[in-house]
């Protein structure tokens, strides 16, 4: 079992990685139908702070020996980003299939992460999400194949779902802290009246 200090620090930054990525869909939305600088800033920075997330998480949970598949994750995103960036000056087609490779690889290696903090609770939504980023990768790569021009709105619902995940992980934390918070009160209680 997490320790409350380690709890809330996962609640919080559930909540960022939520939030963060909340606002990175609304911002492809807005500017998904064109590729512009923003757009292709924005297609650079997913994996980018997606790195940055699992490197801060690793840190602050074990340190980064302790948490090699968030590391590795981390290591694959920067990979990711500077090939998206290259995959820009070729094709939307280039740029999906680098993120169908991403998808595919950092789900199985969240999917390890979760699985190995299962103790921790509220990582059946992280293991969730690992297994559909890892799907979504193979959907990205099929379409990448395909006909029709990619775009930038193609990706918003895998973040959004991402965002979801995050959210309902970061409320399942905060609900199981108030439960146990609430019995150790009324434990409190119960051995002062005694």
């Amino acid at each position: 079992m997490a320790t409350p200090t380690a709890s809330r620090w996962l609640t919080s930054y559930y909540f960022v990685r939520a939030g963060v990525s909340a606002a990175w869909v609304a911002a492809a939305v807005t500017v998904g139908p064109t590729m512009s600088p923003v757009a292709a800033a924005l297609l650079v920075a997913y994996p980018a702070w997606d790195a940055a997330a699992n490197l801060a998480d690793a840190q602050r949970n074990g340190g980064w020996r302790a948490n090699t598949s968030q590391v590795v994750n981390a290591a694959i995103s920067v990979v990711t980003a500077l090939a998206v960036a290259v995959a820009l000056g070729r094709s939307l087609h280039a740029v999906l299939a680098v993120f169908g490779i991403w998808a595919i690889l950092a789900g199985l290696l969240q999917l390890a992460t979760g699985i190995r903090r299962w103790s921790t609770g509220a990582q059946w939504a992280m293991v969730l999400s690992g297994a559909q980023s890892a799907l979504a990768g193979v959907f990205f790569l099929t379409k990448a194949t395909g006909v029709a021009a990619p775009g930038l709105a193609d990706l918003a619902p895998y973040a959004a779902f991402g965002a979801f995940y995050f959210l309902l992980s970061a409320v399942w934390l905060t609900l199981a802290r108030y439960r146990r918070d609430g019995a150790e009160m009324r434990s409190a209680r119960s051995k002062a009246a005694a």
